[in-house]
């Protein structure tokens, strides 16, 4: 963050939209009218944001500034897991009371926001009965119908079935 902001005498533009240290706006300046402004209060111009036209700069606190920029990017880091790619593991002969629980699981992590990967798969000769795990997977949609939508088709990847679906 500290390469990308320029403050004070980094500054390149020569006129710049200045906003006062309490949020309010001070109009339009020269870049050495607005450093005086800053001097003058003991704090920083930092410039907010320089594509503009002309470029926005703000009178406050420097370490402050970046202490609340890093903690609204650790905010935002945190709630980007919210979309992370849960997964459930199934074998071909799961009873019906497994099958439940791992689908009260699976509408859990569904209602958080996840997307959900479940993943089927054969063991030994079971491998033979493609179908079955269709049959499955067919089985399970159909009881999360409410809930869910497929979001990536049935695929075999070596001796796994797996399918991927997100909350409506």
């Amino acid at each position: 963050m500290n390469n990308s902001t320029r403050i004070n005498n980094a500054i390149r533009s020569n006129e710049l939209r200045v906003i006062g240290a309490d949020g309010k706006q001070l109009g339009v300046m020269s870049l050495r009218e607005a450093l005086d402004i800053a001097q003058k209060a003991g704090v920083d111009l930092v410039e907010i944001s320089p594509k503009a036209n002309p470029p926005v700069a703000k009178i406050v606190d420097w370490g402050k500034y970046q202490y609340q920029k890093m903690k609204e990017q650790q905010k935002a880091r945190r709630n980007n897991k919210a979309n992370e790619l849960k997964q459930m593991r199934f074998g071909l002969k799961i009873g019906s009371n497994d099958l439940e629980i791992k689908l009260r699981k699976i509408r859990a992590f569904l209602s958080d926001g996840h997307k959900v990967k479940i993943l089927i798969f054969f063991r030994g000769r079971e491998i033979a009965h493609k179908n079955l795990g269709y049959d499955l997977i067919d089985k399970m949609m159909e009881q999360l119908k409410d809930e869910a939508t497929l979001e990536q088709k049935p695929t075999m990847a070596g001796r796994n079935l797996s399918i991927v679906i997100r909350s409506k």
